[in-house]
């Protein structure tokens, strides 16, 4: 469950969500959170834990993605223009396509899955875990995934 606080700081706007989270040592947790259609350009979401959060339509174009864990996010129609997506974890995103990863920085340095690609390679699943354990984050086990 999301932690109500963080989403209502969320909620407050980018200079007040970006001050505090200047001043975090952990992971925002937002994971599962109902952030339909936010307006979400220009915040800092590094780190942040947005497992199973609704983001259809959210603009996160300019965002800081880096290292936060959107895997099975719904993210139909987000907006990813500009974000840095450097570490993030989109596993089993829903609702991605390639057309979304592109537009983006450092989309080639993303945790994804083989189908998004996109012409450049993915980071292998031991680089994953790796990362996951930098960030204290429990990321899940693959089925059938090759080491």
């Amino acid at each position: 469950m999301p932690s109500d606080e963080h989403v209502a700081l969320l909620r407050k706007g980018t200079g007040a969500w970006n001050a505090w989270q200047n001043e975090q040592d952990g992971a925002p947790d937002l994971s599962r959170a109902g952030l339909r259609g936010l307006d979400l350009s220009g915040f800092d979401l590094s780190r942040a834990d947005l497992q199973g959060a609704d983001l259809r339509g959210t603009n996160l174009s300019q965002a800081n993605l880096s290292g936060a864990n959107l895997e099975g996010a719904n993210l139909f129609k987000a907006a990813f223009d500009r974000a840095d997506l450097s570490g993030a974890f989109l596993d089993r995103a829903q609702f991605l396509n390639c057309a979304q990863l592109v537009v983006a920085r450092n989309w080639q340095m993303a945790f994804r899955d083989d189908a998004f690609a996109g012409g450049a390679s993915v980071p292998h699943r031991m680089a994953l875990d790796l990362a996951a354990d930098r960030h204290g984050l429990d990321i899940p086990a693959i089925p059938n995934a090759p080491d």
